[in-house]
């Protein structure tokens, strides 16, 4: 089966939640975030090591950060690297690749998955991609993976499932984007959601059929590129494609409206990554309840996140539950409770102190 299934890894998000951290000429799928001498995109490669062979790997990223992608996964060719010239959220980039892969493999079997996320447990996640490829080689039916829910947490989406004990493979009821704290905790309780992991399994024939159903203004456009893709009129067309694409998610603009949806439940130690709070809940931490990654001596400091370059000493003294951030020309401190307000600060910084500065 391996030889027919596909690995698609989207990396082309700026991630601005984790800002300064991450920014606009170097997102956080190129940081070592963890220290342990591997990106983030390249550690999500390996991943798929017992999934696939790597030259059935796709990335999609920006065009700008195609050399960042070839620097870091240089076993990958030119083609095997999809380069959207705009940003056009999730919907485009998975047409992208799937229209693609498509037409070199009718019979392929595609996972989808960003590159920034955090799985901790490694083998019980490829059961998890073995069994879901298995059903979607068997039917024409969409797959995504839900995480049971530690805690009311309003920054995931919500899955809800219809629970079939006699089958891992879950018919999905509704989709919940980012309810509020108390819809959350009542979906908690209930024990019919899990978070919405935004990794994909499906064949070929069932997505296409999928976005000719949902959006089909989206597949129009594809299919009438068709002949480019694979040739060297394919940069070409997609530069035109994206100028008509619409903005929106394969959430909004497929999952929710399908009718053929379906969810197996994992627990793998999955994180998305997505804020200084959540790498601080996945960090090892001192005795003091800190997370600490760099050249530092603190005095009087608990429950802290501090990130800063290794080649500068930093000193803190008298914080507790913030976050110390610096990377190359922004320092930023902030309350972990005030997280939410990064994305303000991103907006100010851009709007008061210039772009060098995202």
């Amino acid at each position: 089966m391996k030889e027919n299934t596909y690995v698609v890894i989207m990396a082309g998000g700026i991630g601005s939640r984790f800002w300064p951290f991450s920014r606009v000429s170097h997102p956080k799928q190129f940081h070592d975030v963890f220290g342990t001498g591997e990106s983030l995109l390249q550690t999500t490669f390996k991943r798929f090591k017992d999934i696939c062979p790597p030259q059935n790997v796709y990335v999609v990223t920006h065009k700008d950060y195609a050399s960042l992608v070839r620097e870091h996964l240089p076993e990958l060719s030119d083609n095997q690297i999809l380069q959207e010239p705009i940003g056009r959220n999730t919907a485009p980039c998975i047409a992208y690749a799937c229209y693609k892969i498509e037409k070199q493999n009718p019979n392929a079997n595609i996972v989808v998955a960003p590159a920034d996320h955090v799985i901790l447990r490694e083998e019980a996640f490829t059961n998890c991609l073995k069994e879901a490829l298995q059903a979607t080689s068997e039917r024409d039916i969409l797959v995504t993976l839900g995480i049971k829910p530690s805690r009311p947490d309003t920054n995931y989406g919500y899955i809800q499932f219809i629970d079939d004990e006699q089958n891992t493979l879950k018919k999905v009821k509704t989709f919940t984007e980012k309810p509020n704290l108390e819809i959350a905790q009542m979906f908690l309780d209930s024990g019919e959601f899990v978070w919405n992991a935004g990794i994909f399994i499906w064949n070929a024939k069932a997505i296409i059929k999928a976005f000719k159903a949902y959006l089909s203004d989206m597949a129009d456009t594809f299919e009438e590129g068709h002949s480019a893709l694979n040739s060297t009129e394919e940069e070409n067309f997609i530069s035109r494609a994206y100028s008509h694409c619409r903005n929106i998610s394969i959430d909004y603009g497929v999952m929710e409206k399908a009718d053929n949806v379906f969810v197996i439940l994992g627990d793998f130690g999955w994180s998305d990554l997505g804020t200084w709070n959540s790498l601080y809940s996945l960090s090892e931490k001192t005795a003091e309840g800190n997370v600490i990654d760099g050249n530092t001596l603190l005095y009087d400091v608990h429950n802290c996140i501090v990130k800063t370059p290794a080649n500068q000493l930093v000193v803190v003294q008298g914080l507790q539950d913030y976050i110390v951030a610096e990377y190359d020309n922004v320092l930023m401190i902030c309350r972990r409770e005030d997280e939410h307000k990064i994305k303000d600060f991103v907006a100010d910084a851009k709007a008061i102190k210039g772009q060098n500065f995202i």
